[in-house]
């Protein structure tokens, strides 16, 4: 895999015409062709390919390949017809809209294939599919890894390549080539080892936090993707009024607010260290504010490695509910004003720390409900009408979904898996 600095250079400009619908010139291209080498040309190939089109089998991916480098290799030679590359670029969009392509499918393809020169290019060239909702790489056991790089190291690095790109594809591009670099220099050194068990447990532990990284930027990165910051930031604030409910909202919105905009920052970052060092500052602040207050935090920042902080303090489970009084609804004022978004954030936070085991999801959908009926009531002829009736319905509705999901979650958080699927 290529070094951070050569990888830099590529991800600044993507060369790919049969992926980012940028970079049709042919110099650029060609500059990097010529900076990287064939090889980490063809690395990174692999890995944007993978990620943008998530569920493609291999053989789709490497036929995808093949032509991109083919057309690099071919159009970037020392005396070629300057004409070569858009001539090649049109001839792989026209190779896609074929009737048998071997290119990854995608349903919006025929409605690209009915256009034609630049505008088909780029349309095609903005199709990607949806990431995966669960990674589905496995890693093999130390001895199938080393079986399969015995046999052929170069298929098994493309096809490793393939299946961790797809499942981890929102994972920002620099944290990934990373992981995976990493990854390939441990197989390759390990099973030629002459004690490979030692040698792996000493890299799996070395690599440990770039691959909880991994793992964590690709989830957060995802619902970023999907939900965007507003929502990120409440999903974050509401997670933390859960794991501290004797927190204020003044305490923990501005931490949920800094985690948000790190990942704004860093998710489509191209900058080598940018998830790293966000998300250290941002455990740095977040054990300064909670960890004398809560000692669950404080046993998390008790570490030298303040990624393996945060990730400590993300996977702390929900506390148990502390007894408060009735949350208090918003006024139809404080709705429908300028602040209205931030009383809608502020009455979550409060649902959040008086049912500390309703799941993420549910709250999310209530941000959804809440933000919808602002849009329709405050624009209303009657304001007052239209958000009493949706007060009253959500006082049917919600009370008894909140006490099952409480129940049900609360005893998944607090038995072992195996007591809670008998019970």
């Amino acid at each position: 895999a290529p070094e951070p600095a050569e990888a830099q250079i590529l991800l600044t400009n993507p060369p790919f015409s049969a992926l980012t619908g940028r970079a049709y010139v042919r110099d650029k291209v060609c500059q990097e062709f010529k900076t990287l080498g064939k090889e980490n040309f063809r690395t990174l190939t692999i890995i944007a390919n993978s990620r943008k089109y998530s569920n493609a089998t291999f053989e789709e991916i490497s036929h995808l390949v093949r032509e991109i480098v083919s057309l690099a290799e071919t159009c970037c030679a020392e005396g070629a017809d300057p004409s070569c590359y858009d001539a090649g670029s049109s001839a792989l969009s026209a190779k896609s809209c074929g009737r048998n392509s071997p290119f990854p499918a995608h349903p919006g393809t025929a409605a690209c294939c009915a256009q034609e020169g630049l505008e088909r290019k780029l349309c095609l060239a903005a199709l990607r599919h949806p990431p995966q909702q669960l990674p589905r790489y496995v890693q093999p056991s130390n001895e199938e890894l080393c079986q399969a790089f015995k046999k052929d190291p170069k298929d098994f690095a493309d096809r490793f390549l393939h299946e961790y790109a797809s499942s981890y594809g929102q994972a920002p591009l620099p944290v990934l080539l990373g992981s995976t670099r990493t990854f390939l220099s441990m197989v390759s050194t390990c099973c030629i080892s002459p004690a490979p068990t030692a040698c792996f447990l000493k890299e799996k532990l070395e690599r440990k936090t770039l691959s909880l990284l991994t793992l964590m930027s690709n989830r957060v990165c995802s619902r970023f993707a999907a939900y965007g910051k507003d929502k990120v930031t409440v999903s974050y604030l509401t997670s933390l009024a859960q794991k501290m409910p004797g927190a204020s909202f003044e305490d923990l919105f501005p931490l949920a607010d800094d985690a948000a905009e790190v990942f704004s920052q860093c998710c489509d970052s191209v900058a080598e260290d940018c998830m790293q060092k966000k998300l250290s500052e941002h455990a740095a602040k977040a054990c300064g504010a909670l960890s004398a207050r809560d000692e669950r935090f404080a046993d998390c920042c008790k570490g030298k490695n303040l990624l393996q902080n945060y990730f400590c303090m993300a996977a702390l489970p929900p506390a148990p509910a502390p007894k408060l009084p009735e949350a208090q609804k918003p006024t139809d004022g404080q709705l429908c004003g300028e602040e209205g978004a931030r009383y809608t954030q502020r009455y979550l936070f409060e649902l959040a720390r008086r049912h500390t085991s309703v799941p993420d999801a549910f709250l999310g959908k209530l941000y959804d409900a809440s933000e919808k009926v602002r849009a329709e009531c405050c624009s209303a002829k009657d304001t007052s009408a239209c958000l009493d009736r949706k007060r009253l319905r959500m006082g049917e509705e919600l009370p008894p979904f909140l006490e099952k999901a409480s129940k049900l979650c609360g005893q998944y958080n607090q038995l072992n898996f195996l007591d809670f699927k008998t019970r």
